[in-house]
């Protein structure tokens, strides 16, 4: 795991400068606290004699390194034999022991032992196909000394970051955009589009950035950079457009997902460095912890945090999971301060980022480093195997679409206001308003309702009418309806796991994870995305996912002897933390002095008046706006940081 950071640039109208490739790769150390490099192109080195005569490309590359594989011959950037080829790889390629004796036996000599090399190596033999062979998590770039080209490639579920910048003649990348935003006069200028999309989902969603003129390479997508040109396309779907698998039985169903998951944590447990496993006591942890320990001749690592509030407190059940296990666990009681970590959140995550459970994942992350170096996780088990229990009210609304819309939203109407309001954000009358407020749209946009942060009206009435011109919601809506059609013939509920699969699970929750993890200089791994597991689980009937209010039903029987009767029997809790109530007591005097004061209100941004009420009734019990509030704090305080300060 480590940082990234270059460019690639026409002639010598900008180059990029050894002392600024230096200031961007200073800025991701965290990603990479064990060595630093950088490998400037020479200039018409290796191009061909017209193209000399007439200029030609160059390119740097610099990077920082966690030593994770071959210690101590891991250094980057790394070339092949002859100088032409070099890389700068973010990630880990699990299965690069096994593609190298074909590489060998095709005459390529290898100088290491890491995973880097073969991916030289594979460019050498495919080019830009050498991505359709890895199996792992990577963001990579790859310079092509002879044909002047440079190669930028993600994963297919987008575990590892890339940003970038193309204008003119230069492509600028780097891991996080905080290392994009050291070239000198870099533009900050705040992009309207993306606040709308961040009100909407707490993120800004790849390709979108915060910022114009900067963008987001999407999960399983390469772009080409050569004579200046960039060219962006997309290597891999999960198949959900393909045929569901009903040719397999129950059983041979469970065979497979129990060889394929075991498989992807087996090759995650490569490493030469110490290694542990996140165990929250939910069933996708204990399921990862579980393979580990069958696969280890000694006890594993596996480690959770417990809060003083009960109702976010799962250390009970991580504790009866390790003790089935056999595991060496290690358990922390900590006291979440967003006041401690807001500024910290806001830096590490270099957009607005508002999903609250960033917080416990850093302090887990942080406590999880003082032992290990490399963690295992359960990440990707909800969005595969339809684990969330909003996936139970999209069954439910589904039987209610045979009626007519107007029929549903009069329905839905009377529902509402009988059901008494609650301030409770996890509240049952709560989620039941929320679901009947939503039942007259169509489905997609009734997801999207029961998802978002702000609905459009809500998002309307909060923006100025100035910024509010600038903004086109069918645009924000997109993100949501174009994952949709990625899976066009399967039945909705299918459709809607596709959906998280492709927008939730990568720019929330790997983000998330990824960010936190290296802001500690923890590597996090994942089997269940493994993409030989999501593409298992995209072919898998739904059936064997979601059986009345039971959802991850195959995994728990798949994996039953690993998992205590409690966990496989417990109401899914989330990661979260008492945001409602910090909002009234110790975060009180922050939020209205930030999202009400002079310098919030100077932007033009919100209407003044409709956050006030936000607030308002926040305070006073009527409704719970937490998550709400948390979004346009986080907003602020980024604007704060990344605009104003220009940190």
């Amino acid at each position: 795991m480590c940082g990234i950071a270059g460019a690639a640039w026409l002639n010598d109208a900008r180059p990029l400068t050894e002392a600024v490739l230096q200031r961007m790769t200073d800025a991701i150390r965290h990603r990479g606290p064990d060595d630093a490099g950088t490998y400037l192109s020479q200039s018409g080195h290796h191009a061909p004699r017209d193209e000399q005569s007439a200029g030609s490309a160059h390119a740097a590359l610099g990077f920082r390194r966690l030593s994770i594989i071959d210690l101590e011959g891991g250094h980057q950037p790394l070339s092949n034999e002859d100088g032409t080829i070099w890389i700068a790889f973010n990630g880990e390629i699990y299965n690069y022991q096994e593609l190298r004796p074909d590489l060998e036996e095709r005459g390529h000599r290898f100088a290491t032992h890491t995973d880097t090399e073969v991916i030289v190596h594979l460019y050498e033999e495919y080019g830009p196909d050498c991505v359709d062979h890895l199996r792992g998590m990577f963001a990579f770039a790859i310079w092509d000394e002879n044909k002047r080209r440079l190669l930028l490639a993600r994963d297919r579920l987008g575990q590892k970051p890339l940003f970038y910048r193309h204008d003119a003649d230069r492509l600028l990348f780097a891991s996080e955009l905080k290392a994009l935003l050291q070239v000198p006069d870099a533009p900050r200028e705040l992009d309207p589009q993306a606040v709308d999309l961040y009100l909407t989902y707490q993120y800004v969603p790849d390709p979108h950035c915060i910022l114009k003129g900067y963008n987001k390479l999407p999960p399983a997508h390469r772009a080409v950079w050569e004579n200046g040109q960039l060219t962006v396309d997309r290597y891999w779907r999960p198949p959900y457009a393909g045929p569901v698998g009903n040719d397999l039985t129950e059983e041979q169903w469970r065979a497979r997902l129990r060889e394929t998951l075991t498989e992807a944590v087996r090759l995650r447990m490569r490493s030469d460095v110490p290694l542990g496993a996140f165990l929250s006591g939910g069933i996708d942890s204990t399921i990862i912890a579980g393979l580990m320990q069958s696969l280890s001749d000694q006890p594993i690592h596996t480690f959770s945090i417990g809060f003083p509030e009960k109702e976010f407190d799962e250390t009970s059940y991580a504790r009866e999971a390790a003790a089935k296990l056999g595991t060496n666990h290690h358990e922390y009681i900590v006291e979440p301060s967003a006041i401690d970590l807001l500024p910290k959140i806001i830096w590490h995550y270099d957009e607005p980022f508002s999903d609250s459970s960033a917080i416990p994942t850093m302090y887990l992350s942080e406590v999880t480093r003082r032992e290990v170096t490399v963690a295992l996780s359960g990440d990707g088990g909800d969005e595969l195997f339809a684990g969330y229990d909003r996936y139970q009210a999209v069954q439910l609304a589904g039987r209610l679409d045979v009626l007519p819309a107007w029929m549903r939203k009069v329905f839905g109407w009377e529902v509402w206001q009988k059901v008494p309001s609650s301030g409770e954000q996890r509240s049952l009358p709560r989620r039941i308003k929320r679901f009947a407020a939503a039942l007259g749209q169509s489905p997609e946009l009734r997801y999207l309702r029961w998802i978002g942060i702000f609905d459009r009206d809500l998002r309307q009435s909060l923006y100025t009418r100035e910024f509010a011109s600038h903004l086109d919601h069918a645009v924000t809506d997109s993100v949501l309806l174009k994952a949709y059609e990625e899976c066009p013939d399967r039945d909705f509920l299918t459709r809607t796991t596709c959906a998280d699969v492709l927008t939730y699970l990568p720019f929330d929750i790997l983000k998330k994870v990824d960010i936190a993890s290296m802001a500690y200089s923890l590597e996090a791994r994942s089997p269940f995305l493994d993409h030989h597991v999501a593409e298992l689980a995209a072919r898998m009937p739904i059936d064997l996912k979601l059986q009345g209010n039971r959802g991850k039903v195959i995994l728990t029987e798949t994996f039953a002897d690993l998992l205590p009767e409690s966990i496989q029997t417990r109401k899914k809790m989330g990661f979260g933390v008492p945001l409602a109530p910090w909002f009234r007591a110790e975060l009180k005097e922050l939020l209205i002095d930030s999202l009400l004061g002079e310098t919030a209100r100077g932007r033009g941004i919100f209407n003044a008046q409709a956050v006030q009420r936000l607030i308002d009734e926040h305070m006073h019990g009527q409704w719970d706006h937490s998550y709400r509030l948390w979004n346009l704090l986080c907003f602020e305080h980024w604007c704060r940081m990344f605009l104003d300060a220009k940190e």
